[in-house]
């Protein structure tokens, strides 16, 4: 996949609003502010924000959303169109964990023996020729995560969710696998960084490539999901399910704006788990206020501190491989790539209490329970393709 920067031409209209939501306090890497602010110099762009967990993308920013009139922009988007979290409620008491156990024979990345088809119909997709990738979490910081609940904030909130708080969770974040892959290629290959007027069919052609992929990745984190409670003997209930990779259409005033989340969760659609790194806490967080500052959108995670070649290098002199498979809340991590290990380890990672305090305090969200982790999922090592 080409990694060509997104770096305007000097004909561009004057550059869109840019904000960026983070205190003093948060530590915000120039190069994702550099690339922010190229963005908004690209044409039809309106405002560009930049939310807590903002960081250096491959030639765009990760932690960004973008809004632009008449042209839209599927590098913003990137390789993993519809990529997001989605939470479950597990039929099991936090007494019957049994996080040793389950880490000795949770795998994945098996081939799925279903009928991929079928499934895909069943939540309102089709096939497309990627199906062998079906059902597993991929590579990078994906993962599928069960929880405990560490603290509930908001219980009016949290249990018209239809939560307990004596209750697992599960929490899966994947996307669209190789799918929104080559969907993006398609357009590299053609335009590198560059958008698509929006009335055009080339334009209209992606926007349903783009579509299918978004379903394709939500029913990609129902068969995780689904895996992975047969694996720990369990049943479950989707609570929510968010994407933060997308583009999507937003009518207001006679005009119609395109919506870009690079690494953003949705401020619009209900309640939403912002997680931590594998060591930390996740926020289920409720969206408060009107959302037009942030441009409707929320951060999705933690953001990285380093980048994973950093990571390596320095984690590598002061942790063992096996240290990084237990965390400070005695949860183990399956995670069978070495570097991999590294790369993910908490360190790498931005503190996510700091990131879900800069939302509270810009009026963005209000916390209604913090989750802890029991056993974290990466990989056995033989990711499917």
């Amino acid at each position: 996949m080409s990694t060509s920067s997104i770096e305007p031409s000097t004909a561009v209209a004057p550059a869109a609003t840019v904000r960026i939501i983070a205190s003093p306090q948060s530590w915000v890497e120039g190069e994702a502010v550099r690339q922010l602010e190229a963005v908004a110099r690209l044409p039809g762009m309106r405002l560009a924000v930049g939310l807590p967990d903002l960081h250096p993308g491959k030639g765009a920013p990760v932690g960004a959303a973008f809004e632009s009139e008449g042209f839209l922009y599927p590098y913003l988007v990137g390789s993993d169109i519809g990529c997001g979290m989605g939470l479950w409620d597990v039929d099991l008491p936090v007494r019957k964990a049994k996080a040793e156990r389950w880490a000795g024979k949770l795998d994945l990345e098996g081939p799925w023996e279903g009928d991929a088809e079928a499934f895909l119909a069943g939540h309102g997709g089709k096939a497309t020729g990627f199906e062998a990738a079906l059902g597993t979490v991929g590579g990078g910081n994906h993962f599928a995560e069960v929880q405990r609940v560490e603290t509930v904030h908001d219980a009016r909130v949290f249990e018209a969710l239809g939560l307990r708080e004596e209750r697992l969770l599960l929490l899966v974040h994947s996307g669209s696998r190789g799918l929104g892959e080559a969907i993006l290629r398609t357009h590299v290959d053609r335009h590198a960084a560059g958008g698509l007027a929006a009335q055009t069919e080339e334009a209209r052609a992606y926007l349903e490539r783009h579509d299918g992929a978004v379903t394709w990745a939500r029913a990609n984190r129902a068969l995780v999901a689904e895996r992975a409670l047969q694996g720990i003997g369990a049943t479950g209930r989707r609570v929510l399910d968010v994407c933060h990779n997308s583009v999507t259409a937003r009518h207001a005033e006679g005009r119609v704006a395109w919506l870009h989340r690079k690494g953003a969760a949705p401020w619009d659609e209900g309640p939403v788990v912002i997680p931590g790194s594998r060591g930390a806490l996740s926020y289920l967080v409720l969206p408060v206020g009107t959302g037009e500052h942030s441009a409707h959108s929320l951060a999705h995670g933690a953001g990285r501190k380093w980048t994973r070649t950093a990571a390596r290098e320095r984690l590598k002199e002061r942790f063992t491989a096996e240290s990084l498979t237990r965390t400070v809340f005695k949860s183990h991590v399956i995670c069978e790539d070495r570097d991999l290990l590294f790369e993910e380890a908490p360190p790498a990672y931005k503190a996510i209490d700091r990131v879900v305090t800069d939302l509270v305090e810009a009026g963005l969200v209000r916390v209604v329970a913090t989750l802890a982790p029991v056993l974290t999922y990466k990989t056995r090592g033989r990711t499917a393709e």
